[in-house]
């Protein structure tokens, strides 16, 4: 909501950035000054010009620099008129031209929001008659007239000031609140197209949530998996550890090599007659203690976070003698990866299954619990639809990758360092440096819009795991899926920047797909 933090490139070594000018990014109402930056080892000529949507909410843009000449470094002024509420689109276009073969043209799109200032207006202009009449009327008092009329000026505008700010703030609130959180299982919707673009779905919003406990030793790092005993990992899951008699095993969900997730019923412990529905990750009887253990481990990494779209692990059974069971909140349509390979297969004989709308809201439900887990400094590493699950209403949830290697081993891959890794949804700073982030899993989540998009498909599945990092390196990236709007292809390749700070945050991912929801909305 406040226009990217970081550099953005739109040229680099004489190659267009069309992802990135594709974008008609949000210039905060506070902001008046555009800076850009030229680099260039020789001389290019250019042609500067303007174009605007709104001309009564945003004066003209004025330049530092003449409309045309040789490219330096240069300033453009966006300041709002004051006249009408409105958000002001504007298109800066400008024609490059090496030599006469080379012509190329660039159009940078700003959005601004604009605001009246009528009252403020008013304020001076009655302070300004105010002391004009006095000063006539009573010339012995005009000074003491004078300077009273400016105090009351003065207090007048910094109320009108501190009512704008707080209005502003309100606003704010909105889309950041950082501390508030959510527990609850109730789908909370997508809000009414509005004709104002800045009303767009949250990442935190309370729901009645319970107080938020925080569990730090039990996020385990990755590293620290294998060092790990099972009896240490039963001791951190001892509080939330239950009778194995209370739960009923029913159908077999999904089953891989010594992994298995049950639908399974887990009876009230104060009223019997009360039973609530459950997932129920267990392993096989000739699975490892390592096996074991990690499967323990791993499905903590979301344990103590409350939030609309997460699913941590509600309880566990780890009764000496049994194989160890996790229990996880019931998703009425399962693992969301084979829920949109289903989609797939019905789509010839009802193409109306799915919507693309729908995708999209499954898309902005998962950058909204991500966007909850960056600002917890939480970092999923995993992030792909094969670990969200979905309910009978379209409500997605981010679960941990718990089993996730055994369930879906073609997802996975060993380079050499005996360790399974999602190659193929890996950052390249990931792949190359084991380094993560919160940007690393912007990048995952462009690979699982992508997954959204193709209902499931796999993604680089041409290329050896081993080339990976030297594909991407090279700037290749996976193709825009068939019948994906061009809109939202480039937001998959913004998650893809080789650099980590060229990556949007997970709030502006929100935005913009709650942006692009609504505009879908409106043609149907």
């Amino acid at each position: 909501s406040k226009g990217l933090d970081a550099e953005l490139y739109y040229v680099r070594d004489n190659v267009v950035n069309h992802y990135a000018l594709s974008f008609t990014l949000p210039v905060p109402s506070e902001t008046n000054s555009l800076h850009f930056t030229w680099h260039s080892k020789t001389k290019v000529d250019y042609q500067l010009d303007f174009f605007m949507e709104n001309p009564v909410a945003m004066n003209q843009p004025r330049s530092n620099i003449s409309s045309q000449g040789e490219v330096p470094l240069f300033r453009v002024d966006l300041f709002c008129s004051g006249k009408v509420d409105g958000e002001a689109v504007l298109t800066m276009q400008l024609n490059l031209t090496i030599h006469a073969n080379n012509y190329t043209v660039l159009n940078f799109k700003r959005r601004k929001m604009c605001y009246k200032k009528f009252l403020l207006c008013f304020v001076l202009i009655m302070c300004c008659l105010f002391s004009s009449v006095d000063g006539v009327t009573t010339p012995t008092t005009s000074t003491q007239v004078f300077y009273i009329s400016v105090s009351v000026c003065c207090i007048v505008i910094f109320l009108v000031a501190i009512i704008l700010a707080i209005l502003h703030l309100h606003s704010m609130k909105r889309v950041e609140m950082e501390d508030s959180v959510s527990d609850s299982g109730s789908s909370q919707g997508l809000s009414q197209p509005s004709t104002q673009t800045t009303q767009y779905l949250r990442a935190d919003t309370p729901n009645n949530a319970a107080p938020v406990t925080s569990y730090p030793s039990l996020r385990i790092e990755k590293n620290d998996l294998r060092s790990v005993t099972l009896m240490e990992a039963k001791a951190k899951v001892k509080d939330i550890a239950i009778s194995r008699e209370r739960v009923t095993l029913r159908d077999v969900l999904h089953e891989g090599t010594f992994g298995r997730i049950f639908h399974g019923v887990l009876l009230d412990e104060k009223d019997p007659s009360k039973e609530k529905q459950v997932f129920v990750k267990t392993v096989k009887d000739h699975a490892s203690e390592v096996q074991v253990t990690m499967m323990l481990t791993e499905s903590c990494k979301l344990r103590g976070l409350h939030h609309r779209n997460l699913l941590p692990i509600s309880h566990v059974c780890t009764e000496d003698g049994e194989k160890p069971m996790v229990l996880l909140p019931f998703m009425a349509w399962g693992n969301l990866k084979l829920f949109l390979r289903q989609c797939k297969l019905a789509e010839a004989n009802n193409p109306q299954a799915i919507s693309q709308q729908d995708l999209v809201y499954m898309a902005i439900q998962i950058a909204c619990g991500m966007s909850y887990l960056s600002r917890r400094e939480v970092i999923h590493k995993d992030l792909a639809a094969r670990n969200c699950v979905i309910d009978d209403n379209m409500q997605v949830k981010i679960t941990d990758n718990a089993l996730a290697r055994d369930l879906f081993p073609m997802d996975y891959h060993c380079l050499g360092d005996n360790e399974n890794r999602p190659v193929r949804w890996m950052a390249l700073e990931s792949l190359l440096n084991n380094d993560f982030s919160s940007a690393s899993d912007v990048w995952a989540f462009g690979v699982t819009l992508w997954e959204l998009m193709t209902l499931g498909q796999t993604p680089y599945v041409d290329i050896d795991p081993f080339e990976m990092s030297a594909y991407l390196k090279d700037g290749y990236r996976i193709a825009q899926p068939i019948n994906c709007p061009d809109e939202l292809f480039a937001v998959m390749a913004c998650c893809w920047a080789l650099d980590p700070e060229e990556r949007p945050k997970f709030q502006q991912l929100v935005q913009c797909l709650t942006e692009f929801h609504a505009a879908l909305g409106a043609y149907v």
